[in-house]
């Protein structure tokens, strides 16, 4: 990850929900300020493909009784006839349409009898790391997913669709969701690898030379991760349970492929953990290397100081100006032709033998 990247402000959690407090179950409240949706839809079966952008909300009703399968991708949440609309065509529970209005939620499945309902977290693709809500809804020849804003890394998917090879264009609903989650799963892996070199740099950077840069973007980074483990940890729950529990919307085939999403849960949570382990190590190190540079200078200073206090007391001494006129043991180098000299090389001498012996001690070498 760049170090413009790392020069961003800590991602804050807020969590704001719209709805006033006692308001009745199932209402859809949109965030003024969300963007207007964009209803993308991918009709299929084994022999044909249909993807266009839809306004009428009526025409999902008709691509759902052409094909067996029908995508619809909800783009951006901020008018709430649009995502009453499309709930309704498909008819998705009202307590799990306000769940995708307010996007707080951890990671989940929830059971509808005919139909499923999951949330997972995406990474998105702006200049600090952050993470979009993402609601599937998949039941008897639909699945239907709410995204909080345009652009998704899902795109590999619908290249997929349109080459017609694979099992994705043959298979049901449940095979296209776990396309979906896997697709949201692997984005986490090129983040986590952009960190984990982002790490290996900073412990150079540290080595040759620590600052309040390094700290501060050490600092950032384990705030990032902390937000990766925030959205991580309930999917692995989530992916869980949904590989395990028997379900008839899930076929036994299908669950063999969400096992294999688990596991990399599993793995991005390890690597979540161990980055965040390398960013207190790191810091620790940044700051246990500005304290040795600062033992270092303080070690010069000392012994600079410790030269030069008996040279400050030669030249402290020979400069009370005794008057030898009043007695001959008033500094008679006074008169001597050399006692100017004669001062300096005790000063030399007495410097020297400092050196020497601070050199002898190993206090004057690495």
């Amino acid at each position: 990850m760049s170090n413009k990247a790392r020069r961003h402000k800590r991602v804050r959690f807020h969590v704001r929900r719209r709805t006033a407090p006692g308001h009745g179950p199932g209402v859809v409240v949109v965030d003024p300020g969300a963007p207007a949706p964009v209803v993308r839809v991918v009709a299929f079966g084994p022999e044909e493909l249909v993807e266009t952008e839809v306004t009428d909300l009526d025409v999902l009703a008709d691509l759902a009784k052409r094909f067996p399968v029908v995508w619809v991708d909800v783009q951006g949440l901020g008018n709430a006839e649009t995502i009453r609309g499309v709930g309704a065509t498909f008819g998705l529970h009202p307590l799990a349409l306000e769940d995708v209005v307010n996007t707080h939620q951890r990671a989940k499945v929830e059971d509808y009898d005919d139909h499923l309902f999951l949330v997972v977290r995406m990474l998105t693709s702006n200049h600090r790391l952050d993470t979009e809500q993402v609601s599937l809804f998949f039941g008897k020849g639909f699945v239907v997913t709410f995204q909080e804003r345009p652009g998704d890394c899902l795109e590999p998917v619908r290249k997929r669709l349109h080459v017609a090879k694979g099992r994705l264009r043959s298979a049901g609903v449940d095979f296209l969701a776990y396309a979906l989650l896997d697709a949201v799963v692997d984005a986490y892996f090129p983040v986590l690898e952009q960190c984990g070199e982002w790490l290996d740099a900073a412990d150079d950077e540290i080595s040759s030379g620590p600052g309040r840069a390094s700290l501060a973007q050490i600092h950032q980074l384990r705030g990032e991760l902390l937000l990766l483990r925030r959205a991580v940890w309930p999917l692995r729950d989530a992916m869980g349970e949904l590989s395990r529990e028997p379900n008839p919307l899930v076929s036994d085939e299908t669950r063999l492929f969400l096992r294999d999403c688990y596991d990399h849960t599993i793995q991005i949570i390890d690597l979540v953990e161990t980055y965040r382990e390398m960013c207190a190590d790191l810091r620790d190190f940044s700051l246990s290397m500005v304290n040795n540079r600062m033992s270092e200078v303080m070690k010069v200073l000392t012994i600079i100081a410790t030269i030069f206090i008996p040279l400050g007391f030669i030249a402290g001494v020979y400069g009370m100006n005794f008057d030898t006129a009043l007695s001959p043991w008033n500094m008679p180098e006074l008169k001597w032709r050399l006692g100017y000299p004669f001062a300096l090389g005790i000063m030399v001498f007495v410097a020297l033998g400092q050196i020497y012996y601070f050199w002898r001690r190993g206090w004057l070498r690495d």
